[in-house]
């Protein structure tokens, strides 16, 4: 079967990352399938403007295997790499109108980080959900406020358009692309060989509760180890007197230290986990809402619509409804499997 054809386009400086990541993946997809007698799916190029070597903010310069400015270039997959050259490239006119023509003739259209910059320089975002990274969300919102921006997602798949947060976010989509073209056993293969998840959810936020918090706190070690023990039993009755037990510390000395230490309450702290653990059951299965908040510990559905006014700005339906299938794009594979 012919090849793929992914073609990563990127400009100087770009960030590493949102290049070598995608491709690693790609690459270990191409291993997979051929160790089990397939061809290669996927055929991989670097598109840069004029064919140039391409600058990257970690100091080191990539070849390219294509110019981007080629009329005849065409790509099944087109991603669109992010850094400081993606943030400046909507100031090109002329890369704006190759970008475009090339989205035109691609089936998939995908961007890495900042890559959503280039992409919706374009106006194919417009009125589309799409995300990028979290540093970036008012500057791009300023500089296109057409699209439809999601300020809580790893990834986004509106159409053909797809989109992805800051750079690691990169791989997660590109493994729920690849298992989307080839199948769940490839992908899981993938995953094995880069030492990661297999698909984190498209609609889990890009920080995590206890991410946040110890961002936040001045002695997050203290505490490492309550936040397992907290997440393996959220669907049970806990208190601060338990935290305080499980710590070997009275409650108010626990209680104390913890909001010192982590610049939360342990009841805040708590009430992020149970709607960290609703939203990666909401987009990543298919139990009931009043069984996901049983499960996640809230007192009733009713409490758990309360959590998410709060903190997610959206009911649990809402929610899901825009990220459960975040996760597979598009909705009809490319490849055959």
């Amino acid at each position: 079967m012919k090849p793929h054809l992914i073609v990563i386009a990127a400009f100087p400086p770009a960030q590493m990352l949102d290049i070598s990541g995608p491709l690693d993946a790609l690459t270990a997809a191409n291993t997979a399938a051929m160790a089990l007698g397939r061809s290669a799916p996927y055929r991989i190029e670097l598109a840069t403007p004029a064919g140039l070597p391409l600058a990257t903010t970690s100091g080191i310069a990539l070849n390219a295997s294509c110019d981007l400015l080629r009329p005849d270039l065409a790509a099944d997959t087109l991603m669109l790499a992010g850094g400081p050259g993606a943030r400046a490239m909507p100031r090109n006119p002329q890369l704006v109108d190759v970008v475009g023509r090339l989205c035109h003739r691609s089936p998939r259209i995908s961007s890495i980080c900042t890559g959503a910059f280039a992409l919706a320089a374009t106006g194919e975002l417009n009125q589309r959900r799409a995300t990028t990274h979290w540093a970036h969300f008012d500057e791009f919102a300023a500089c296109f406020p057409q699209v439809l921006i999601e300020r809580d997602a790893l990834f986004i798949a509106d159409g053909k358009y797809h989109t992805s947060a800051g750079v690691s976010a990169g791989i997660d989509y590109t493994l729920a692309m690849i298992q989307n073209d080839l199948g769940r056993s490839i992908a899981l293969q993938v995953a094995r060989d880069l030492v990661m998840f297999l698909k984190r959810p498209g609609g889990q936020s890009q920080f995590s509760a206890h991410l946040t918090a110890e961002v936040a706190s001045g002695d997050a070690e203290r505490f490492a180890a309550l936040t397992p023990w907290l997440e393996a039993n959220l669907g049970g009755s806990l208190s601060v007197t338990m935290m305080a037990d499980h710590m070997a510390m009275s409650p108010r000395n626990f209680a104390r230290r913890f909001k010192q230490a982590m610049n939360v309450t342990p009841h805040s702290y708590l009430r992020m986990l149970r709607v960290d653990a609703a939203r990666r059951m909401l987009s990543d299965g298919t139990l009931s809402i009043a069984r996901i908040a049983q499960r996640c510990g809230f007192a009733s559905t009713a409490a758990m619509r309360a959590e998410f006014a709060f903190h997610v700005h959206v009911s649990p339906e809402e929610f899901r409804a825009r990220f459960q299938s975040a996760g597979s794009p598009p909705a009809r594979p490319l490849l055959a499997a």
